[in-house]
């Protein structure tokens, strides 16, 4: 049955992999994710789920656990913050390129190098544009509360085992680190190994009487057949832009100018929202959820009805680039932000606007 508590943004993803069915969790401890491992490690699910919860020995050796158990067609994830994610882009691209699914979570902090250990949305470019090496794409999940770090744990292996593709749901040390309600959803079976050859009858689960093992890899050393392979992954990829784009809109049906925030900046546009009603400033936020696939769409038609937008990012302006893309000059788009770990407030965002869009 759902249960309602009181959890940290970490606390309550790590609870929801749990919950979701998942078969392993490889990390590895890095400040502001380290409780999504001292959760699991305190509850103890390999005695009641069978899930295994492992501290490998670096976040190399995490990803490539991670590879493994994906290879064999089982629930899998691993969680770090940026310096880690890093060091696990090359088994990420890895795994894009075998059609591996997996969950892959991000509590950003600032960089570059080792950075701050405070909130920070810089890796916008690592996850939406393909941190490590070749043509590919993550599906990227953009959480705003504790509420949505639970639930796009569920929907994040939902997606992955959809599309055979890595998931990244990209959070920031506010979200991770916050203390809010949050209703978890009932708890979901392991699926047995029967199960995985019907859902994933491309998975790797030994040799048996009725079936050679199946092989996993990215290495083809075929040009042609290598360059067929990516074609495939951009349809995929394509097909995603098509069909899983998600958003929320606020106070958009009157407004005549935009915030686009995502994560922790949209919680704070809100309430820049209310105090720019409050001057007689017509504003709404549109609030990216899937960073990959991007709403661009929805954002080229809000371009015919509004003046101008405004990014709000805690970087020094990354998604700007996308909006600006899917705009195509309709109107006047400009940044905002603060990086370092400094978090803007609310007036600071109303600021930004009256000068760089409304003044400007």
């Amino acid at each position: 049955m759902k249960e309602l508590r009181l959890m940290k943004g970490n606390e309550a993803i790590a609870e929801a992999f749990i919950r979701a069915g998942a078969d392993g969790y490889f990390g590895y401890p890095i400040t502001p994710q380290s409780e999504v491992l001292e959760y699991l490690m305190a509850q103890k699910p390999y005695e009641t789920t069978g899930m295994v919860v492992l501290q490998a020995e670096s976040e190399v050796a995490a990803i490539n656990m991670v590879y493994g158990g994906a290879g064999c067609g089982k629930k899998v994830v691993t969680s770090s913050s940026s310096p880690g994610i890093s060091l696990k882009a090359e088994g990420i691209s890895y795994m894009a390129g075998a059609e591996l699914p997996c969950l892959v979570v991000n509590v950003v902090r600032g960089g570059p190098g080792l950075g701050t250990i405070q909130p920070s949305q810089g890796d916008y470019f690592q996850s939406t544009k393909g941190g490590g090496h070749g043509d590919y794409k993550l599906i990227v999940l953009a959480p705003a509360s504790v509420q949505e770090m639970a639930d796009f744990a569920k929907l994040g292996f939902e997606l992955a085992f959809k599309y055979r593709t890595p998931v990244m749901i990209q959070s920031d040390g506010v979200i991770g680190q916050m203390m809010e309600k949050v209703e978890l959803f009932e708890q979901m079976p392991r699926w047995t190994n029967e199960e995985i050859k019907k859902i994933s009858p491309w998975a790797t689960v030994g040799k048996t009487p009725d079936r050679e093992r199946n092989i996993i890899t990215s290495l083809d050393l075929d040009p042609a057949r290598q360059e067929r392979h990516v074609y495939k992954l951009g349809a995929k990829y394509k097909e995603i832009e098509e069909n899983e784009v998600r958003f929320e809109k606020i106070q958009c049906d009157d407004a005549e100018y935009i915030f686009v925030a995502y994560g922790s900046s949209a919680r704070i546009c809100q309430k820049s929202i209310e105090i720019a009603r409050a001057k007689g400033i017509k504003v709404g936020l549109l609030r990216p959820i899937t960073l990959f696939p991007f709403p661009k769409k929805v954002l080229n038609k809000l371009a015919d009805q509004v003046k101008g937008m405004l990014t709000v990012e805690m970087s020094l302006g990354q998604m700007i680039e996308d909006v600006q893309l899917a705009v195509n000059g309709k109107v006047k788009v400009e940044h905002y932000g603060r990086v370092g770990g400094m978090i803007p407030s609310p007036d600071e965002i109303v600021a930004a606007l009256e000068q760089k869009i409304i003044g400007g």
